[in-house]
C-alpha cells in the first residue's frame, strides 16, 4: 500500500479524509454541471429552436445516462473494500470484469439514444424540433461509451481516494468545453453553424479527450501499477459479473427513480402555466447546485467505510458513517438556513420578472426543507451499498419518491390531499416531495442502523 495513500496517511482523521475527498469531487462535479450551462448559454444565444432541441435532448440524454452511470458508480464500494485489504492485483481484475458490464450498458444506451422516436412522440415534442433533436442524440450516442468509460476511471479514483485527478481533468474538460461549444453551434473557420448540435459534437469531442488523458494516467503513473490492470482481459467471470449486477442494477435503477422523481414535477406543473413553470425552474436549478454537497459527501463517506470494512474493522466502519453523517447533517443545516434567509435576493438573481420572482422566493423556503431530507437519504443510500445492499432502497425510493412524492404532489396540486384543498401552486410538489426524501431519510437511517449494529 503506497505512503501517499490518502486513507492510511498518519494524523489523518475520519472527518479530514472525508472532507478532502468530498471537496475535491465537489469541485469535479460543479465542473459537470457547469458543461450543461455552457451550453444552455451558447445555445440560447443561438436561436431559440436550438435551445427549446438541447432542451429536450439533453433531458433525454441525462436520463439514460444517469441509470448507466450509477449501475458503474456502485462499483466503488467493491474497490474501495479491495483497497482497504490490500488486494490491488484483485482491483486490476475487477476493472477488466467490469468492462464488460461497461459494454453492455453501452449497447443498451446507444440503441435507447439512437432509437428516440418513441419518447419524442410519447413526450409530444413538436415535429419541427424532432429533426435537430434526433441529431443531437446520435451525436452523443458517439460520446457515450467514452463518457461511461471515464465514469469507471472516475470511480475507480474515488475507490483509491485519488478523486483529485478525476477533478482535474474534469476542470480542463470545461476549459475546452467553453470554446468549442461556441465553434461548433456558431461556426466559423470553414465550419457550418451546427445550432444545439454542434453543442453535441463539443461534448463528443470533450469527452474523447478526457478519455484519452485517463487512458494516459493510467498507462504512467506509479498509483495504479500494483493494480496491474493492463493485463490481458479474462473471459467473463459469471460469478464475478453477476455481483456487479445484484449491486449496479438496482443502483442505477434507483438513481433513474430519483433523478425522475426530481425532473417529472416540470412536466406535471406545466398546465399551472408560465409563471408557475418559471418560478419552479428557479428552485429546481437551486436544488440541482445544493444536490452537488450530499453527493459529495455520500462519495467520499461510502469510500471510508469501504476501506474500513476491507481492513476489517467493522467498528471503525461504523466511525465513519456516524461521522460522514454528522459533516453531512451540518454541511445540509448551513445551506439550507441560507436559503431560507436569502431566499428573496436569490430569487430576485435567478428571476426575470417580479412575478417570478415572488413565486421563486414562496418556494425556496421549502427548497430549504428538500435539502435538509435530500442530504440525509443521499449519504446514507450511499453507505447502504457498501454493505452492499441496494434492493429495498430501490424500492422505498419507487414507494415514496414516486408515489408520496411525485403523484401526492400532484393530487395536492389539482385535486386535495385528505383533508387539504388543491393548493393549485407548484409549492405542492416541493411540499410532498421534502416529505417524501424525509421519511426516505428515516427509513434508511433506520436500516443503516440495524446493519451497522448486526456488524
Amino acid at each position: 500500500m503506497s505512503a501517499s495513500d490518502p486513507f492510511t496517511a498518519a494524523g489523518r482523521s475520519d472527518g479530514s479524509v472525508i472532507a478532502r475527498h468530498a471537496g475535491t469531487v465537489f469541485v469535479g462535479q460543479l465542473a459537470v454541471m457547469a458543461f450543461g450551462v455552457t451550453d444552455t448559454l451558447v445555445a440560447g444565444r443561438h436561436s431559440d429552436a436550438a435551445l427549446a432541441a438541447l432542451s429536450v435532448g439533453s433531458a433525454l440524454f441525462v436520463s439514460v445516462f444517469v441509470g448507466l452511470m450509477g449501475v458503474l458508480q456502485a462499483l466503488l464500494p467493491v474497490w474501495a473494500e479491495l483497497h482497504g485489504a490490500g488486494r490491488g492485483a484483485e482491483i486490476g481484475l475487477s476493472v477488466r470484469q467490469s468492462l464488460y458490464v461497461a459494454l453492455v450498458c453501452m449497447v443498451l444506451g446507444c440503441a435507447a439514444l439512437l432509437a428516440p422516436a418513441p419518447l419524442l412522440h410519447w413526450a409530444e415534442v413538436p415535429p419541427a424540433l424532432r429533426g435537430e433533436v434526433t441529431q443531437y442524440l446520435a451525436v452523443l450516442a458517439l460520446a457515450l461509451p467514452a463518457a461511461l468509460l471515464f465514469r469507471l476511471y472516475g470511480t475507480l479514483n474515488q475507490a483509491l481516494g485519488k478523486p483529485v485527478l478525476v477533478t482535474w481533468l474534469q476542470l480542463g474538460g470545461l476549459a475546452l468545453k467553453l470554446p468549442l461549444s461556441v465553434w461548433f453551434t456558431f461556426g466559423g473557420a470553414g465550419l457550418p453553424a451546427g445550432g444545439a448540435v454542434g453543442c453535441a459534437w463539443a461534448t463528443l469531442a470533450v469527452q474523447y479527450a478526457m478519455l484519452g488523458v485517463a487512458w494516459w494516467t493510467l498507462r504512467t503513473r506509479p498509483l495504479y501499477r500494483e493494480l496491474a490492470i493492463w493485463r490481458r482481459p479474462e473471459p467473463p467471470s459469471w460469478r464475478r459479473l453477476a455481483e456487479f449486477l445484484r449491486l449496479g442494477v438496482p443502483a442505477g435503477l434507483a438513481v433513474l427513480v430519483e433523478v425522475t422523481s426530481f425532473t417529472l414535477m416540470a412536466l406535471l406543473i406545466a398546465r399551472l402555466g408560465t409563471v408557475a413553470l418559471a418560478s419552479h425552474q428557479v428552485a429546481a436549478s437551486l436544488a440541482a447546485v445544493l444536490y452537488m454537497s450530499p453527493l459529495s459527501l455520500g462519495l467520499a463517506t461510502s469510500a471510508r467505510v469501504s476501506w474500513w470494512l476491507g481492513q476489517g474493522q467493522a467498528a471503525r466502519a461504523r466511525a465513519s458513517l456516524r461521522t460522514g453523517l454528522a459533516m453531512a447533517a451540518a454541511s445540509a443545516l448551513l445551506l439550507a438556513g441560507a436559503v431560507a434567509l436569502l431566499r428573496e435576493p436569490i430569487a430576485r438573481f435567478y428571476a426575470g420578472s417580479a412575478a417570478v420572482g415572488a413565486a421563486a422566493a414562496g418556494l425556496l423556503g421549502w427548497v430549504a426543507l428538500y435539502h435538509l431530507a435530500d442530504t440525509l437519504q443521499a449519504v446514507s443510500v450511499f453507505v447502504l451499498r457498501s454493505y452492499r445492499v441496494t434492493l429495498l432502497p430501490l424500492a422505498v425510493y419507487g414507494v415514496l419518491l414516486w408515489g408520496l412524492g411525485l403523484a401526492g404532489g400532484n393530487a395536492l396540486a389539482y385535486r386535495g390531499l385528505g383533508p387539504w384543498p388543491a393548493l393549485q401552486s407548484a409549492a405542492a410538489f416541493w411540499i410532498m416531495a421534502a416529505a417524501a426524501l424525509a421519511l426516505t431519510a428515516l427509513v434508511f437511517l433506520a436500516l443503516l442502523a440495524r446493519i451497522t449494529r448486526a456488524r
